[in-house]
């Protein structure tokens, strides 16, 4: 691994593993207040107190391991389901066309009316409610995505000599042409992965899964956007957290994707 890459990928490193072990470092418990409301930065509150007086680097430091967790799980399964669905349309056409018109009727569906649907029609889903949402609204941008890129790899040589020979659609989709998607699966699943952590992100905001007095980032937006004046770290450090989160991960993902450019050939 060059020097580069490790600079490229330790940010999100470090943001990933700093939220996952955020709750055990936290240096007050999250729901005791230890100022005064929306108190500024002291030696009690390295980032002052929210709006009732609870440390902000507290409900930071705890605040970001279910949105990882929620998020990375969303990109894994949008990023799964569209690379197997992609490529079995790239070999079968006709279940390839079927999969694309259903999903030009799901991607006219806005995200935010989306979230609202799978959740009021499942009131005890919680964060699964959240998740549900996020797969069914990622899956039809990503499939699209999956399916221009198998298209070629399902018209080479090796494929049609494999599905000449008898191979069944299983061994095809995952011997042949998923091994060679590398590049595009691990730039989809960066993508795919800003997008969880928007929506996820948004449902928080809008109380649609966490609910106080729980740490959530997105959650500490709303709460404290009356008191920005007063403190405005608990609403502008919360937002940060979220920005270098989707960023590091999406450049960590775009770095370990297989370069498949043209390489310069030196002319002896």
């Amino acid at each position: 691994m060059s020097i580069r890459t490790a600079l490229r990928i330790t940010p999100a490193l470090l943001l990933l593993g700093l939220a996952l072990a955020g709750p055990w470092i936290a240096p007050h418990a999250v729901d005791a207040p230890v100022t005064a409301p929306y108190a500024e930065p002291g030696s009690a509150a390295v980032l002052g107190g929210d709006q009732l007086g609870r440390d902000v680097l507290s409900r930071l430091l705890a605040g970001g391991r279910d949105l990882v967790l929620s998020s990375l799980l969303v990109a894994v399964l949008v990023t799964g389901t569209a690379a197997v669905l992609g490529a079995i349309g790239a070999v079968r056409p006709i279940v390839g066309r079927l999969v694309e018109r259903t999903a030009d009727v799901l991607m006219l569906l806005p995200a935010v009316l989306g979230i609202l649907l799978v959740t009021l029609s499942w009131p005890g889903g919680g964060r699964f409610a959240v998740i549900a949402a996020a797969v069914v609204l990622g899956v039809p941008y990503a499939v699209r995505l999956a399916a221009s890129a198998a298209s070629p790899v399902a018209a080479t040589g090796y494929v049609e000599a494999a599905a000449a020979g008898g191979e069944r659609l299983w061994y095809l989709v995952v011997r042949e042409i998923l091994p060679n998607l590398r590049a595009t699966l691990l730039a989809l699943f960066g993508l795919r992965f800003v997008a969880a952590v928007y929506l996820v992100a948004t449902a928080g905001f809008l109380q649609v899964g966490p609910q106080p007095p729980a740490a959530d980032w997105a959650l500490m937006i709303r709460e404290n956007s009356s008191g920005i004046l007063l403190n405005p770290w608990s609403v502008v450090a919360p937002g940060i957290a979220i920005g270098l989160l989707a960023l590091s991960v999406n450049l960590a993902a775009a770095t370990l994707a297989p370069q498949t450019g043209r390489k310069a050939v030196t002319v002896l």
